[in-house]
């Protein structure tokens, strides 16, 4: 006994307009008809429709599914690769989850960028501003750079700095930044990045430039802005005076007395 369309779609737990969507696509092989004209199916039919469903239940896409034909070696790599890109999507919803709770449960702030730890929450506003814009354009390692320096115990210098109010006066700026200068310029000896960013960017060195620019003047008040223009000539002024140094000395061959030892004795 053949089973009509319908009943095909009933027994496998479909619909009949799914069946002709099969047949249309050409994943389901049309059967003969009868002298009346109507599909007559048989159990092969109904297994390829199963068997259909069954890798659509698993998630495998339609385009995907293998000819009837199709040897078992080819139904095996389309279930490899599903299953591959299953691991990928969990994996990612376990690293959304993490991110997620970092949020809700430890409070990290929904601005900082995804992988930053959560210490960073504890940053000063416009320090944490200054970051999160960082991460538009620096490597992923130099922003791992960046956050570890950022995530160190706050000195004294610079929770004086964060203090600052706009309207500090010349004398407490220039000894806040005579004081920050062995800072500074610790920092860029141990976190190269510092000395200059846009050799780290992931962009154009003009759009690094042009974000730390806008994030200076825009996340630091005036008087914040002129302690970092001072640290900054003090730090040029530090290496002119080295350099200038350096180049007084004796010459090349020259002893420290100025005798000329190419010279022969007499």
């Amino acid at each position: 006994m053949a089973w009509s369309t319908s009943q095909l779609a009933e027994l496998a737990g479909t619909t009949l307009k799914t069946v002709r969507h099969y047949h249309k696509i050409g994943l389901l092989e049309e059967p003969e008809r009868a002298h009346n004209g109507y599909k007559r199916y048989g159990a092969a039919h109904l297994v390829r429709l199963l068997r259909i469903r069954r890798l659509v239940d698993l998630g495998v896409s339609l385009s995907d599914i293998p000819a009837a034909e199709a040897p078992d070696d080819e139904v095996e790599q389309v279930l490899r690769a599903l299953d591959a890109e299953l691991a990928a999507g969990i994996e990612r919803q376990q690293r959304l989850r993490r991110e997620l709770a970092a949020i809700l449960d430890e409070r990290a702030s929904l601005d900082l960028p995804a992988g930053l730890a959560t210490s960073i929450k504890d940053l000063p506003a416009n320090d944490r501003a200054f970051l999160v814009a960082f991460s538009s354009f620096l490597t992923p390692s130099a922003m791992t750079e960046f956050e570890r320096q950022m995530a160190e115990p706050r000195s004294e210098v610079s929770a004086e700095f964060d203090a600052l109010p706009p309207d500090a006066p010349d004398e407490v700026r220039q000894d806040i930044a005579r004081r920050m200068v062995p800072e500074v310029r610790r920092q860029q000896a141990e976190y190269p990045v510092f000395d200059d960013v846009g050799s780290y960017s992931r962009h154009d060195e003009a759009v690094a430039r042009s974000v730390v620019l806008h994030s200076l003047v825009e996340f630091y008040h005036e008087a914040h802005l002129d302690v970092l223009r001072r640290v900054n000539e003090m730090l040029v002024a530090e290496k002119q005076t080295a350099v200038e140094t350096a180049g007084s000395g004796p010459a090349a061959g020259e002893p420290a007395d100025g005798r000329d030892v190419s010279a022969p004795d007499g």
